[in-house]
């Protein structure tokens, strides 16, 4: 079988799709574009998606490129074709696998830290262009605590202090779990925990941001 390099739509369509559902309606124009991959026709809102994993990280989950030989429970049979034909898994509940496009994604994937630097760099320099607020979607392969969260949006204000153009929002996602990261400047907050706002993505809704991701 001939495999196809993976693109980013996948997974700036999931982001889209999170946002919209999650956060609500102000997020259901955003369009699939470049410099940055999600924005509003407005130029209102301009979004960066990307994604971050530790170098040393093990990928606990299996790559699934075909059935064959495979000893399958006939509940998941259709879900892990699924994977098997389009090359994702990502979002789908119950099934310890990652599709080969998506298992290229990661490999290109950097820490944490050094993503949000790079893109902190970008947004500052103009790269991005032209928006009234910006936003910055991760994707975070490592499972974040709230400790964690906060490390990296206190190292995010310390990044952006004092910069002209920069992130208002920081957007951690874990297949389950959406962290949205405060950063507007010169707003009173009691302590970094209260800038955090901790959202659940039950596993009907990330199976439904499966299947409309890829477009069906």
């Amino acid at each position: 079988m001939a495999y196809r390099k993976f693109d980013t739509c996948f997974f700036e369509r999931y982001a889209h799709l999170t946002l919209e559902t999650i956060l609500g309606t102000r997020f259901s124009a955003l369009e699939n574009k470049d410099r940055p991959d999600l924005q509003l026709p407005d130029n209102s809102l301009g979004i960066e998606v990307t994604r971050a994993m530790e170098p040393d990280r093990h990928n606990a989950n299996q790559l699934l490129k075909e059935l064959a030989g495979m000893h399958i429970n006939e509940s998941q049979k259709e879900d892990m074709q699924r994977i098997v034909d389009t090359g994702y898994a990502y979002g789908l509940p119950g099934l310890n696998y990652t599709g080969y496009k998506e298992e290229e994604y990661w490999l290109l994937a950097q820490p944490l830290k050094r993503i949000l630097k790079s893109k902190v760099e970008k947004v500052a320099s103009g790269f991005y262009g032209n928006f009234n607020e910006f936003g910055l979607f991760v994707f975070c392969r490592d499972l974040l605590n709230l400790t964690q969260v906060e490390v990296a949006l206190e190292y995010t204000l310390s990044l952006q202090d004092n910069l002209d153009i920069r992130y208002n929002t920081l957007y951690l996602s874990q297949t389950d779990t959406l962290y949205v990261c405060n950063l507007h400047d010169n707003l009173f907050y009691e302590g970094i925990n209260s800038r955090i706002d901790k959202y659940a993505i039950p596993d009907n809704l990330r199976r439904e941001f499966f299947f409309k991701s890829l477009g069906y």
